[in-house]
Order: C-alpha cells, then sequence, then structure tokens
C-alpha cells in the first residue's frame, strides 16, 4: 500500500484532486470499461471519481506504485490518499457502493493470496473475457465531472 498520500510528494505524480476515492482503471478494456460503469449506476452519493490508466496521470500513478504502466492487469483505488489493490481494492470499492453491495466484505475472510490469485486469473484473462476497445472509454457529457485527465 505505501505510505499515505506518498504520491504528492512524487514530482512525476501531476497534482489532482484526491478529496474522494478514485478508481484507476483500464479504460480500453471492455470489462474493465462495464465494471466502471456498474459503479456509476450504483454510486447513488457520487463517491467516486474515475482515471483510465491510460492517461497521463494514470500512468504516474501506477509508475509510483510500482506496477507496469503498460499493462493494467489491477484497479488502483485510492482512497484516504493510500493505494489499494486487486481483490481488497475491489472488495473495498463494492463496500463503498452501500447495502446491499457492502454485504461483499465477508470476503475478507478470504485469504488474500487466495483471493488475489483469483483475481489475477480474472485480470490475466479480462481481454479475451470481454474484449478490448479500439479508444479508451469516453463518459457521457453528464457523468465527466467524475472522470480525472
Amino acid at each position: 500500500m505505501g505510505n499515505a498520500y506518498s504520491y504528492r510528494a512524487d514530482v512525476a505524480v501531476p497534482t489532482f484532486a484526491d478529496d474522494k476515492p478514485l478508481i484507476v482503471f483500464d479504460g480500453a478494456c471492455v470489462f474493465c470499461s462495464t465494471w466502471v460503469q456498474f459503479v456509476l449506476r450504483h454510486d447513488k452519493a457520487k463517491r467516486y471519481r474515475f482515471l483510465a490508466a491510460q492517461s497521463p496521470l494514470g500512468e504516474a500513478l501506477y509508475r509510483h506504485y510500482g506496477l507496469n504502466e503498460r499493462d493494467y492487469e489491477t484497479n488502483i483505488l485510492i482512497e484516504d490518499g493510500s493505494a489499494h489493490f486487486k481483490s481488497r481494492g475491489t472488495i473495498r470499492m463494492l463496500a463503498g457502493l452501500g447495502f446491499p453491495w457492502s454485504l461483499v466484505k465477508i470476503l475478507r475472510v478470504l485469504p488474500q493470496g487466495l483471493a488475489d490469485r483469483l483475481y489475477e486469473l480474472i485480470a490475466r484473462n479480462r481481454l479475451r473475457i470481454a474484449g478490448q476497445r479500439q479508444t479508451c472509454f469516453v463518459p457521457s457529457p453528464e457523468l465527466k465531472d467524475r472522470f480525472l485527465g
């Protein structure tokens, strides 16, 4: 996870609004874009902001956290300045949507290694499962303010 708000001290990471949780996702992946649309539909409190990993800020955040900025095999949830990856990040994202989605917290009883292996299995095969877009996901005008980059 790293230190909270560590990206603020990294000159390679552009300054961004971090007052709300941020989901960094693979904008070219149909599976990932569908996940974002799901979160948008169920995020009644408009809690989350979104950022395509292919944006300059998204790539800088991937590099900052030691991830491959060309192979987006995990979403990043940045919440209260801390980054969460793989299964734990996804569980936190769902839990943040409120009831009934918060019931997913029960999955925290799974050993993280097992949960992450399941996550990685899906992540590695996501493009085969759902396909890839030629261009990144573009939000509708009414959702544009929920996206950075």
